[in-house]
């Protein structure tokens, strides 16, 4: 993952920051963990459990930043503890899951009476750096109590959206690690979730900023649960946001100062292991052509499919698009490659291989049931162009008037919310519904690798891709391979080097295939 000028980041690239409340602005996740603990160190007794509720351990695996009732539900899971889920307005006690996490409450209230609130400086400095740079910030809590803390520690005014324990209840959104506290507070904030920021200090929100799509994930580790955060998919981990700075350099010279070395400029570094032979695999829009207005504009030139055509009698070469199969191979016409469509859940190769995902045909019906909602729902809005794939449903919007974008999100929000069974990712202008199971381009790449014995000891992968769905891939080979991001701006990615465009990717892989006829020949 590489962040522009370690850990700074550029406003051009993002429209807003959205930030947990406990553990990141303020330090009353140590008062919310010892009401927990006072509270199920009680009803522990009363079961006659000698081992009691302990912080480091049961708190941050069963309950942290989760709504309270299902954190209760999910420690008492722990310990084999059955009991009825009750009502919201159980009075305060052990006999319910929702009387105790009343009674937690109580508890927490009361601490925070005697204790007041401690807000962290350097994240009240982050996010007046955020504001004044022209970001809008969001803070996302499943507590019912973030107002009352806000107010408390004196910071109420500083947020332009917030979403806390309340709204989950009042709107029937899923708590953390689903996505839709996360995406509520996006839509509030007019921000795209791809160019939204998400810091949580907590696991499950780290996975619902990912499950939503956010361009940048922030994990904050204030003690020992860094690896925890990275491995759960935060793009950069900090010990205090003091370690994050905001650029307020104009977007014209954001490409000047945010750079990756050059991929043209650095070929023989990249063919530097000679042990090795090189597999190329390609994303389509955005890198094998420009972006375009309409998805059937971006064709591809004849100079690039030229320069495909001879590449691929050099080495193997393979593309993994978001477009559904048949139209990614109709496009290219180039017959001896590999294909991978749909984001990889639909591959086939040169000799009439054929291989989906074995759990995607029971999302068909669900994606045709969308569809048909998005297109009734969508048509008014102009320049909005649903388009349906395979395995997925992508809700162009880059034609669609500022103004009108947060429509265009709320009813993709409501189409998901609907959804058990899909999830929501982002791109360049798009909003796609996928199947919500664990399938990417990055794991297509590693199937493909496999399935045609191109193994990791004797083949370099090296992927080149433009948009967010393409980190996938560069997180496959993040370690044993070579990630390229085609963009004249960089923010995070997980790739290792650059190319500006798409001519400057024709121009890489013409050097590439020279460099394989030269030490051939």
């Amino acid at each position: 993952m590489t962040l522009a000028r370690d850990h700074q980041l550029s406003p051009g690239l993002y429209d807003g920051v959205a930030l947990d409340l406990d553990g990141v602005i303020t330090s009353t996740a140590q008062t919310h963990a010892q009401a927990w603990k006072a509270v199920f160190d009680e009803l522990l007794s009363r079961q006659g459990s000698e081992k009691p509720f302990d912080i480091d351990r049961d708190y941050r695996q069963f309950v942290d930043g989760k709504p309270r009732y299902e954190g209760v539900l999910s420690f008492l899971e722990s310990r084999g503890i059955d009991l009825p889920w009750g009502n919201t307005s159980d009075s305060p006690g052990f006999d319910t899951v929702c009387a105790i996490g009343n009674r937690k409450n109580q508890l927490f209230q009361d601490l925070l009476k005697k204790g007041g609130v401690e807000v962290f400086p350097s994240s009240l400095s982050f996010i007046r750096q955020a504001r004044e740079a022209g970001l809008a910030v969001g803070v996302a809590s499943s507590s019912r109590n973030c107002k009352a803390v806000l107010k408390a520690g004196g910071i109420e005014d500083l947020f332009d959206a917030r979403v806390d324990g309340g709204d989950l209840e009042q709107l029937g959104l899923a708590g953390k690690p689903e996505p839709d506290m996360f995406l509520e507070t996006a839509r509030r904030l007019a921000s795209d979730p791809g160019r939204t920021v998400g810091i949580e200090d907590a696991a499950s929100g780290i996975v619902a900023l990912k499950k939503a799509g956010f361009g940048l994930v922030i994990g904050v580790s204030r003690g020992d649960g860094a690896e925890d955060l990275r491995r759960c998919g935060a793009d950069l981990v900090v010990a205090d946001l003091s370690e994050l700075s905001l650029s307020h350099e104009t977007s014209a010279s954001v490409a000047d100062s945010v750079q990756l070395p050059s991929a043209l400029d650095h070929l023989d570094e990249i063919l530097s292991d000679q042990q090795r032979e090189v597999a190329v695999f390609l994303d389509y829009d955005g890198t094998l052509t420009p972006i375009v207005d309409h998805p059937d504009h971006a064709i591809l030139s004849d100079s690039m499919r030229a320069t495909l055509n001879r590449l691929s009698g050099l080495c193997e070469v393979a593309v993994l698009s978001g477009r559904n199969l048949d139209d990614v191979r109709e496009k290219v016409a180039i017959p001896r490659l590999w294909y991978a469509g749909s984001h990889g859940f639909d591959i086939a190769g040169p000799e009439g291989q054929r291989h989906q995902h074995e759990d995607s045909q029971r999302f068909l019906e669900s994606l045709d049931q969308v569809e048909q909602q998005a297109r009734r729902r969508l048509a008014a809005i102009e320049g909005c162009l649903v388009e349906r794939k395979r395995f997925s449903l992508a809700i162009h919007y880059r034609q669609v008037a500022p103004a009108e974008v947060p429509e265009v999100q709320a009813v993709t929000d409501e189409l998901l919310k609907a959804r058990d069974d899909l999830r929501l990712t982002a791109g360049k202008k798009i909003f796609e519904l996928r199947p919500d199971i664990e399938w990417d381009k990055g794991y297509a790449l590693n199937w493909l690798m496999q399935s045609r014995g191109l193994h990791r000891d004797r083949f370099k992968p090296l992927y080149i891709g433009d948009d967010l769905t393409d980190e996938d891939a560069f997180r496959e080979i993040a370690n044993d391979g070579v990630g390229i991001l085609v963009a004249p701006e960089v923010s995070s990615t997980r790739a290792a080097y650059q190319l500006q465009d798409t001519d400057a990717v024709e121009a890489f892989l013409d050097a590439l295939g020279a460099y394989f006829e030269r030490i051939r020949s």
